[in-house]
């Protein structure tokens, strides 16, 4: 039998939705279901700029960088026994093709039932009658768009599975799954829109299959059926890109869309998330991108996980506004904190970039985070700006684990007395820096240091972090007045 070596597990790919008659069959036409595409261009930037950089598919790469092969041989799916390291696709749609099956899609419930006894067939061509390997077994599922919600209907839907059952999941990791449903024009997806099962991203009826119970208002919690520590959601924050519907999804999409989900219905509650400048599908989305692949094989095989937080103590204000606060007159501000962190030696992709200009920046008002008698918050809403997941043995050079955070922060403007103030300048920040952080397992725990490379060489020693518990405070200031400090936490993935 196969040998099972944490953490690599079997992965399941469970795809997304296939609209119309024509593109199931085009789907169900190819053995791979869009896990082996890939692609030869890259947006370099917000402007449409094209860089060409060639990465063959998350299912070649796997191949190639971690041994992981696929289960067909001689023209069928392999129904004996398959190795550990297997890319298993799940092939539920199948069914809806006329050529295959009766030609009627699957439900969300069925396609969930039909993974469960996927995952329990894997376990037998896996560990065949060893109980040892039956023991120690687990899959990985990888999912998109609406084969996210086929992973969490199995996981939470009670009807389904069992704690048992979901156990034998190690990990999910989910590219531009709309968690919370999908919105037109600001509007969720009418649950009586039955055609081509389009309601399936109606909140009421997501609510029903994900066996949340009532009518919540948002439908993105695992309902601790699942580890939300143990699913990470890949978000798409480039509407632009996305052509289905000859470009009408992208434009009842809008902004702050990745051209068919808003990027705060992309997450699942308290989960580990990251952001790239991606659209939903196609040649510049988010499944053909080098940045997914990182973060999957990442948040899949690393074992490092560091969590930023940005605590504010002030955010000062330009001085004549200042002066008019003091006069009395009423002030208001919110803000952008900007926030793009990258490996070491990473030069054609960021692990996550939240952006002011692609509009995936986080957006805090000045209430929020230092008034809060004039907000219902019992803590300020610090912004978490990251989830990054790293792996040492990708260190080349020593055995400290080096990466950096873009960090910037600016304001929408302000208002006076519910006045625009007119002195404010485009692209004006309150901070901006981009700091190199070093950390190194020592026998007692984690050592880090980090520098500002805006002001010295990357390559420097660095200062030594303030460590609290698991913590490490990154002291903040700028010229102009802001003071705060950011938070990490390091802890070991698995």
């Amino acid at each position: 039998m196969s040998k099972l070596t944490a953490p690599y597990f079997p992965i399941i790919y469970v795809r997304g939705y296939a609209m119309t008659p024509s593109e199931v069959a085009d789907t169900v036409s190819t053995p791979y279901l869009g896990f082996n595409l890939g692609s030869t261009k890259m947006r370099q930037a917000w402007d449409g700029s094209v860089q060409r950089h060639v990465f063959e598919s998350p299912l070649v790469r796997l191949m190639k960088d971690y041994g992981y092969r696929d289960t067909y041989a001689d023209g069928a799916e392999i129904t004996g026994p398959i190795a550990a390291q297997s890319v298993v696709i799940y092939r539920y749609y199948d069914i809806a093709d006329k050529d295959f099956g009766n030609g009627r899609a699957l439900s969300v419930i069925e396609a969930a039932q039909g993974l469960k006894n996927l995952i329990y067939q894997i376990r037998t061509q896996v560990c065949g009658d060893d109980p040892a390997l039956t023991g120690q077994f687990k899959v990985n599922l990888v999912a998109h768009s609406m084969g996210g919600l086929v992973c969490r209907c199995f996981l939470q839907n009670n009807a389904i599975s069992t704690p048992a059952d979901r156990e034998l999941v190690n990990k999910v990791f989910t590219y531009a799954t709309p968690h919370n449903g999908i919105e037109m024009m600001g509007i969720n997806v009418s649950a009586a829109l039955g055609l081509w099962d389009m309601n399936n991203f109606n909140r009421q009826k997501m609510a029903e299959y994900l066996d949340l119970g009532g009518t919540p208002e948002r439908v993105d919690s695992l309902d601790g059926k699942f580890d939300p520590q143990r699913f990470f959601c890949f978000v798409g924050t480039n509407h632009r890109d996305y052509d289905a519907a000859l470009g009408m999804s992208r434009k009842l999409a809008g902004e702050m869309s990745d051209g068919l989900v808003k990027i705060e219905n992309a997450t699942v509650r308290d989960a580990p998330r990251a952001f790239a400048y991606r659209s939903h599908s196609g040649p510049y989305g988010v499944v053909n991108s080098e940045e997914g692949y990182q973060n999957l094989v990442r948040f899949l095989f690393g074992d490092l996980r560091v969590d930023g937080v940005l605590e504010i103590a002030d955010l000062p204000l330009p001085p004549s506004v200042q002066k008019a606060k003091e006069s009395g007159k009423r002030v208001r501000a919110s803000y952008y904190f900007e926030a793009t962190v990258a490996p070491r030696r990473a030069l054609n992709f960021k692990l996550t970039e939240r952006r002011r200009d692609t509009f995936s920046a986080i957006l805090r008002g000045f209430d929020e985070l230092l008034d809060l008698d004039k907000t219902d918050q019992d803590l300020p809403r610090s912004p978490v700006l990251f989830s990054a997941f790293l792996d040492s043995r990708k260190v080349t050079l020593g055995k400290t684990v080096v990466f950096s955070l873009e960090l910037a922060i600016s304001t929408t403007g302000y208002t006076i007395d519910n006045k625009l103030w007119d002195q404010h300048v485009e692209g004006e920040y309150l901070f901006r820096d981009t700091l190199t952080i070093k950390t190194t397992q020592t026998q007692t725990g984690w050592s880090l240091r980090y520098l500002s490379t805006d002001e010295h060489w990357s390559e420097g020693t660095g200062t030594l972090a303030k460590q609290e518990g698991n913590y490490y405070f990154l002291p903040l200031s700028s010229k102009k007045g802001f003071q705060g400090q950011l938070r990490l936490a390091v802890q070991r993935a698995g």
